[in-house]
């Protein structure tokens, strides 16, 4: 046995071409339903995501017992399981609610793991000067915030962003491994969870005339934003579904590079 799943969080299906979306550029999602199984009608048990997780561990609804928080001493986890069978697990991820005081526990269930660092206001980067923020919809005033433009500043090129990082140590496993067999990989991205923060080349795909406040981070609450607010949003979140698609290409290429379809499930 050989199985990567590769994990979006916050993806919108709504927004991806498999399921009629088509203006939003992700032909490498095109590109992997056409050769896999496209699921039309799902059912999600919890939504967060720690809960969701749990769920994915487990294969039981969190919901019904809790609310969020990490794996208990009595779940079974689904790679744990795995690593007692003699199935190698490991996990890569910038999701940092892994390694956050209640939500952890999850990623230890693996044989080995290697995390990246910087999303969603992480304390990440220590800076004691007030990061330069401009106008902002709704700008938030909380910790998360700020500590994430000053996680930015540190992310002037793509490469230095979490899910280019992540990606690649998810390759370099592929590379190292891909003649072994009896290991299962988790590839996991906390994109496209809010804040949309990409690259230029990405936002350049979505031109569109918006003149307004800086808008990528939305909050949880009934719509007041402008609709030109709104649609620019959304824009950003396009964006960032771009970017996760070309990596999930960087995947595929990959498969198809070492001939990985004969015995590598994705």
């Amino acid at each position: 046995m050989k199985a990567i799943m590769v994990m979006f969080d916050s993806l919108n299906r709504h927004m991806l071409p498999p399921y009629g979306c088509d203006w939003v550029v992700a032909p490498n999602f095109a590109r992997l339903a056409a050769r896999s199984v496209t699921f039309d009608n799902n059912y999600v048990g919890s939504m967060p995501c720690m809960p969701a997780r749990r769920e994915l561990h487990t294969g039981r609804y969190n919901f019904l017992h809790r609310s969020w928080g990490p794996l208990e001493p009595f779940d079974d986890s689904m790679p744990e399981i795995l690593k007692r069978n003699g199935v190698y697990t490991h996990l890569v991820s910038d999701h940092y609610h892994y390694w956050e005081e209640g939500g952890c526990t999850y990623h230890t269930r693996y044989d080995s793991w290697e995390i990246t660092r910087g999303k969603e206001g992480e304390p990440w980067k220590g800076q004691v000067k007030d990061p330069v923020i401009p106008p902002s919809v709704g700008s938030r005033k909380d910790r998360m915030w700020r500590q994430d433009w000053v996680n930015r500043g540190y992310m002037k090129r793509e490469e230095d962003q979490p899910q280019p990082q992540t990606f690649a140590l998810g390759m370099e496993f592929i590379r190292t491994n891909c003649r072994e067999d009896n290991w299962f990989l988790q590839i996991e991205t906390f994109d496209p969870h809010e804040p949309f923060f990409t690259q230029q080349k990405y936002k350049d795909l979505y031109p569109h005339d918006y003149q307004g406040p800086h808008f990528d981070w939305p909050n949880y609450h009934r719509v007041t934003e402008t609709p030109e607010q709104v649609q620019h949003c959304r824009y950003e979140y396009a964006a960032l579904v771009s970017m996760c698609d070309h990596y999930l290409g960087k995947v595929l290429d990959l498969m198809d590079e070492l001939d990985l379809w004969q015995d590598t499930m994705l």
